[in-house]
């Protein structure tokens, strides 16, 4: 998860300065290369002696003293070594340097002073630094490899790779599980030394990419079957569902009139005050017995106590009593800056999980269009959703769906349960969240539903694994994508989030969007 500050965050306007007038002056020099006027291995061959192309190494990195992706306290120069030895014992005929972007764009500006002394740059996605302009260092008309540091810059990769690769820029990305791949794409800067342009090299890393993404796939899935839908039920229940939005939600009132214009849902903004209130008044005794509850039936506990099992639960009765003074159905929180700047006492990621459980909605970083996605299925399938931060790894041909909470019914209330670990937030390894062990095996659909555009975005995945890695958040649901994987990174729109759901839920969600004129987007 991140703020919700940061994740909306857009992309930094640049007037014709300093540094637009270098970043031209190297894409005029990339495109006289590819017009054979000038060829890159020339360039390398009048500066080095040896002959070796030279590339740039670029961190995108985070502030590690705060919290977010990776971790807070998350050892950067461990991974930036890593990377550079990796580097440069298994492409040999490279000569690399380094720089460091710590979330700040005048270390950019410095980076392409520079840019006349390279020949190539491969920029590493290392953590959450949303002021880490990766599209201008995509822009410099040389030869660039994009990586994704996985669970590291996942969220800044998949927010920006749309415009990197629609700019026409001789650029390629990696984003695996496997530093093998991206050894592999590397190696193809040697090309320029044999005089092969910016955009042949560039092919190159996308060829490779693709030879290295798996393609076969058993599609053969554990059985689940899903209910018919009484579609006229379902979308009456639709106009009488309430989502409670604690904090700033995202995309503010125009998102609510549209959600009940087009959906019927109805999004009530409440104060931090309000939450507060209701945590202060819990019933101390309830917040003990649901504690109780949580603890009996968790598989593991990691450095939680008792005590802040306990404040979590008290989050839940509060939220519930705020939900039935209202009437609502559901609720999400601005969490992170509500925890982060003293409004909450407690993370709601178990209370969450309890009320998605139980057929309610439980949803995170207030933001409006998950809720009502969750909201909308829950209502034709009485099945709770899991909103997450993709992470993609083309090693597996997969999509991960990454969040510090997820419900442990994937099925509905009256549906089997799966085994849950209780541990702090990842971002700030505090307060308690959870690790959902979520079933293997399964057909998912993933979607969001956007009332202003009419679109829904949807793919589909089998469920392979539950990913252990302790980096960012602590639920990680691995599943293969069933169609492009390719087509789903680089066509990545509508935010980060998405909102995934077990069963093959195609058929419902076609006739959902004959029935209220929304437009279906297959993602992959």
């Amino acid at each position: 998860m991140t703020t919700d500050s940061r994740r909306i965050k857009k992309n930094r306007g640049v007037s014709m300065d300093r540094r637009k007038f270098l970043s031209g002056c190297a894409a005029c020099v990339g495109y006289a290369a590819t017009c054979g006027m000038i060829t890159p291995g020339l360039l390398a061959a009048k500066r080095q002696g040896n002959g070796k192309p030279k590339i740039r190494l670029v961190f995108c990195e985070a502030d590690n003293a705060i919290p977010i992706w990776p971790n807070i306290g998350y050892d950067f120069g461990a991974r930036r070594k890593q990377m550079t030895e990796l580097l440069t014992a298994g492409a040999p005929g490279l000569e690399f340097s380094s720089s460091r972007i710590v979330d700040n764009p005048e270390q950019l500006d410095k980076v392409l002073e520079q840019d006349t002394e390279v020949d190539g740059y491969v920029i590493c996605v290392q953590g959450l630094g949303w002021e880490n302009d990766i599209v201008q260092l995509s822009s410099t008309g040389k030869p660039t490899l994009l990586v994704d540091n996985l669970f590291g810059g996942s969220g800044k990769f998949l927010l920006e790779i749309n415009r990197i690769m629609n700019s026409g820029q001789p650029v390629d990305w990696v984003s695996s599980s496997n530093d093998r791949d991206i050894i592999a794409s590397a190696r193809h800067f040697e090309l320029l030394k044999e005089g092969q342009t910016p955009a042949e090299v560039a092919a190159m890393f996308r060829e490779e990419r693709g030879k290295r993404t798996p393609t076969e796939a058993d599609w053969t899935c554990k059985s689940d079957p899903v209910a018919a839908v009484n579609f006229d039920t379902a979308l009456k229940r639709l106009k009488e569902t309430k989502i409670l939005v604690v904090g700033n939600g995202w995309g503010g009132d125009d998102f609510r009139k549209a959600a009940q214009e087009v959906m019927g849902v109805q999004l009530v903004p409440v104060t931090f005050e309000e939450i507060a209130s209701a945590y202060d008044q819990a019933d101390k005794k309830a917040a003990r017995a649901s504690a109780d509850t949580w603890i009996d039936q968790a598989e593991k506990i990691i450095d939680v106590d008792r005590g802040e099992i306990e404040r979590s639960a008290a989050m839940y009765v509060g939220m519930k009593k705020l939900m039935d003074e209202h009437g609502a159905r559901g609720i999400s929180i601005n969490c992170l800056d509500g925890f982060y700047n003293g409004h909450l006492k407690a993370y709601p990621c178990l209370g969450f999980c309890q009320l998605n459980n139980d057929g309610s909605v439980g949803g995170c970083e207030s933001d409006q269009i998950s809720a009502l996605t969750m909201a909308t299925m829950s209502a034709l399938t009485g099945r709770p959703g899991y909103i997450s931060d993709p992470v993609i790894d083309t090693s597996k041909n997969a999509i991960i769906y990454a969040h510090c909470v997820a419900m442990t019914k994937p099925f509905g209330p009256e549906g089997i349960s799966n085994a849950y670990h209780i541990l702090t937030h990842s971002e700030d390894r505090k307060g308690a969240s959870m690790r959902s062990l979520l079933p293997v095996g399964y057909m998912t659909t993933t979607l969001e539903i956007d009332p202003v555009s009419r679109q829904v975005l949807m793919h589909q995945a089998k469920s392979i694994g539950n990913n252990p890695s302790d980096m960012a958040c602590r639920t990680k649901l691995e599943a293969v994508v069933k169609g492009d994987l390719e087509k789903l990174t680089e066509g990545w729109s509508m935010g980060w989030h998405r909102v995934t759901f077990y069963g093959d839920l195609k058929e419902q969600m076609t006739e959902l969007c004959d029935r209220l004129e929304l437009e279906l987007i297959e993602e992959a």
